[in-house]
């Protein structure tokens, strides 16, 4: 009966050999057929697969990634500290873009924090002896010295977001440049006169672009870019509360603010409540990011909304091609391995 073949002779699970046997072919012949090697006849490869459903083998994948140099896993790797990936849902969002996107393959992931310097330097050594296949790196900084390590070792890799203008690391990121100049407009169609930005950490190049987008705002609808009423936070909420209370003491007659991220725009929101100032009557407030805070805030907020599960599953997409073709950056098109998703505007009752 069918149902007897699920073991082997030996009582456990089927080999490659049993099912050789069963076929009577050679043990490569089994290995080629179940490796979809086009070197095996359309018979022959019907006799095998038959064997197989027979005894009921599976393939020790273990087995056959060892044989192929390769670990089946992939790092994501945060050089942060894990309460701020614990506290912001842009980390939570891009996880779950990832994973839905792995859940189709035999990848296992791993999640690796390396913000401090033990752990970057235990993830070094970790990297260095090749144990995954490909690392997703996120919320890069310009001085970061992971990207350089996983170039020296040849280790295949894909960040979340461009270190600069001149990424030479495949990359997905989201048009940070047009969000930032979205928010102006969306202000500025509101009527709002002096719009003051809580930006993210400058060394983080999409917050650059952010400000870059909120100063062509302002120019494109011939107003004056004033630097005085840019203030770098570091995407915290804390953050937030201390851009804010900088900006109100510089220009007590603002009436609109555009936070670097959602979870920023919460602390500034705080900060305007305590100085009696009204959203969005006194005080317009737009975020970024588009997260879960942004609709559960009172009133909702206006936020610009960066697509982040959809780059974690392009960041999955760019990866895996990333592993499967391993020759050297230099002889393929960088071009092609440089992806930017739109942003879009979501108006809410906060402007």
């Amino acid at each position: 009966m069918a149902g007897h073949g699920a073991r082997g002779r030996s009582g456990g699970r089927p080999t490659l050999e049993e099912v050789a046997a069963r076929a009577g072919v050679g043990r490569g012949t089994v290995s080629r057929v179940i490796n979809g090697s086009p070197r095996v006849s359309d018979a022959t490869r019907a006799v095998v697969e038959a064997a197989v459903a027979e005894l009921g083998y599976v393939p020790n994948t273990a087995a056959r990634a060892l044989a192929a140099n390769r670990t089946d896993a992939i790092a994501l790797v945060v050089p942060e500290p894990e309460t701020r990936f614990f506290a912001e849902p842009y980390f939570s969002d891009m996880l779950r873009g990832v994973g839905a996107e792995l859940s189709d393959t035999e990848m296992q992931l791993l999640l690796i924090f390396a913000g401090s310097d033990r752990e970057r330097q235990r993830l070094a050594q970790y990297l260095a002896a090749h144990r995954v296949d490909g690392v997703l790196l996120v919320s890069v900084h310009a001085d970061d010295p992971l990207p350089d390590l996983l170039s020296q070792l040849e280790i295949p890799a894909v960040i979340s977001g461009r270190r600069s203008a001149e990424e030479t690391l495949p990359s997905v990121d989201s048009d940070n440049y047009g969000g930032g100049r979205l928010a102006v407009e969306h202000l500025v169609a509101r009527g709002r006169r002096r719009i003051v930005h809580l930006a993210g950490r400058l060394d983080v190049f999409g917050a650059q672009r952010r400000v870059d987008g909120y100063r062509e705002g302002l120019r494109a609808a011939g107003r004056p870019v004033d630097d005085g009423l840019i203030v770098a936070g570091d995407f915290t909420e804390e953050g937030g509360r201390r851009a804010m209370t900088e900006l109100l003491a510089r220009c007590p007659d603002l009436d609109a603010v555009f936070a670097g991220s959602d979870v920023m725009a919460a602390g500034a929101r705080q900060v305007l409540r305590e100085a009696g100032r009204r959203t969005p009557d006194d005080v317009a407030l737009v975020g970024y990011d588009d997260s879960a805070i942004a609709r559960h805030m009172d009133p909702p907020l206006t936020s610009v909304r960066q697509p982040i599960e959809e780059m974690g599953r392009a960041m999955i997409d760019l990866l895996l091609g990333e592993i499967a073709d391993r020759r050297p950056a230099v002889s393929r098109e960088l071009e092609k391995r440089q992806v930017v998703l739109p942003t879009e505007l979501v108006a809410r009752a906060s402007s």
